[in-house]
């Protein structure tokens, strides 16, 4: 994985060639065994309570997660992730920047004032943002076929929200279907809505040359 200098996290000079790294975590792989990370290359993938997920330990990325998982070499119905994550200014204005929605009432707070939320809000898609965060801690690759969803109330900068995915039908294929709320720290809900996925095998670390 490449990522631009200015957003590494970690850097070492190593036989005269500067590597940069998105967490400490990669960083101290690198330090352990140099040659082989170079050689080939493999993510270093967050677990939990003994579960893989495909979720990495990235550079800045905040937020903390919860798996109810039964059997995770065997997913179905019942079995939950959660994600929680609190939103930031700062979250507002770097997803304004990549995405180019610069809507105003995102944005500006003598505009928002004057509009029916008499205040600025989020981002409904970086609202939404955290099911896919979610979907990325189940066992295995999840890889999103489609989503509905509804926003029931919206969010403003500083609010700590958890979504939760559910599946409550396993489909043909590795296919699922999930139920996809979003609850702030109050317990209301924000977002509700229903995605199918596919989760596929993880892909498997490569053997050293």
């Amino acid at each position: 994985m490449e990522i631009p200098m200015d957003e590494a996290e970690a850097t070492i000079e190593h036989e005269n060639e500067t590597y940069f790294f998105c967490s400490t975590d990669c960083q101290s792989l690198f330090t352990d065994a140099p040659q082989s990370y170079i050689e080939t290359p493999h993510p270093h993938l967050v677990e939990s309570g003994g579960i893989v997920t495909s979720r990495l330990s990235y550079g800045r990325a905040k937020g903390e997660f919860d798996l109810s998982i039964e059997n995770p070499r065997s997913l179905g119905e019942g079995d939950t992730v959660r994600f929680s994550k609190t939103i930031t200014e700062d979250d507002v204005r770097k997803f304004a920047e990549a995405t180019s929605d610069t809507n105003a009432v995102h944005l500006n707070d003598a505009f928002a004032e004057k509009t029916r939320f008499g205040h600025r809000i989020v981002h409904g898609t970086l609202v939404s943002g955290l099911v896919s965060a979610a979907l990325a801690c189940f066992p295995g690759l999840t890889i999103y076929v489609s989503q509905h969803l509804e926003f029931r109330r919206p969010v403003s900068s500083g609010e700590s929200l958890t979504a939760e995915c559910k599946i409550v039908d396993e489909l043909e294929h590795d296919r699922y279907q999930l139920t996809t709320r979003i609850e702030n720290e109050n317990s209301e809900l924000v977002l509700d809505g229903t995605a199918t996925v596919l989760i596929d095998p993880l892909p498997e670390r490569p053997e050293s040359r």
